[in-house]
């Protein structure tokens, strides 16, 4: 066995490299600068039951070492990705994992049920933590009885790995992580953006259309970190970590927190070929302190 491989409940990675969610499109558009098959998987853009305009402009702003952003999950709906984007990247070599948001509980499941058929989508994750979207999103995510009600009821009608993407904008992640899992979560993923605005004080307005966005970048991993941490600690299934990742190091440091798995996000943006870089440095750091697998440094911290 590599010592790069993970597995994620029934899902196997050929390292635990992977990109977040709506920063990486479909993989498609990064395919000019890396090769896709050198990544443990592709979590696409955030997908739902029906098309999504987003919302107005601006909903972008860059904030000192981060970015805030307010897109509100834009996308054209589950129905349109499986008959026009899922046949151009279902042969990709690597695992492409749907990210699936909604309203309502309804919502979830519709779509959910609208991808079970399609044999290349080996996992989803449900994305109960988007800070930018005015119903739903976050709303399920920061709350554990709702957690549990949304993960219950897709549990029942998708039997592949089940991914659960929390909230980091709560008291108790801990609580969160483990409601989802008692409901039949395969794993968790942490952490979504932090919630946070920016103000134009020449006009004396927020500078989001929304007021308030997602915070994302190095300025949130050492909260993020902190999470992984926790959550590792308070839960059986596995964690994958994300949040401010811009180097193999981070990713790492992210590993030895608890982290079995990682996603790249806003880094993609600065550095297109950062995923591969990152698998090599994590291949190096293995060879260099003769470490027969990543699964060995998972949780590994010594405190």
């Amino acid at each position: 066995m590599d010592k790069l491989t993970v597995n994620i409940g029934k899902l196997h990675l050929k390292n635990p490299v992977m990109t977040a969610s709506g920063t990486f499109g479909y993989g498609k558009e990064y395919s000019d600068f890396i090769d896709l098959s050198r990544i443990g998987g592709i979590f696409v853009k955030g997908t739902t039951i029906r098309n999504r305009q987003g919302n107005d402009y601006p909903r972008m702003a860059e904030t000192p070492s981060g970015m805030l952003n307010a897109v509100g999950l834009q996308n054209k709906g589950v129905d349109y990705f499986v008959s026009n984007i899922y046949p151009e990247i279902k042969d990709f070599d690597t695992n492409v994992i749907v990210n699936v948001s909604g309203s309502t509980i309804e919502d979830y499941v519709e779509c959910t049920e609208k991808l079970v058929d399609l044999d290349k989508i080996p996992a989803i994750e449900l994305n109960i933590s988007c800070p930018n979207v005015k119903e739903g999103g976050m709303a399920f995510g920061v709350c554990a009885d709702s957690a549990a009600d949304v993960t219950r009821a897709v549990r029942k009608v998708w039997d592949k790995t089940l991914i659960v993407k929390l909230s980091p904008n709560v008291t108790d992640v801990t609580e969160i992580a483990r409601a989802v899992e008692a409901e039949g979560a395969d794993s968790v993923s942490l952490i979504n953006t932090l919630l946070g605005m920016a103000i134009d004080i020449n006009k004396r307005r927020p500078v989001l259309s929304t007021v308030t966005g997602g915070l994302s970048g190095p300025c949130v991993k050492p909260v993020a970190l902190r999470m992984v941490w926790q959550t590792y600690n308070a839960v059986k299934i596995p964690v994958i970590g994300m949040g401010g990742i811009s180097c193999w190091q981070d990713a790492i440091e992210f590993i030895l927190a608890g982290s079995s798995a990682i996603q790249i996000g806003t880094h993609n943006f600065i550095d297109p070929t950062i995923s591969v870089k990152v698998v090599d440095g994590i291949k190096e750091y293995l060879d260099k302190n003769n470490i027969s697998s990543i699964c060995d440094l998972v949780g590994a911290l010594e405190i």
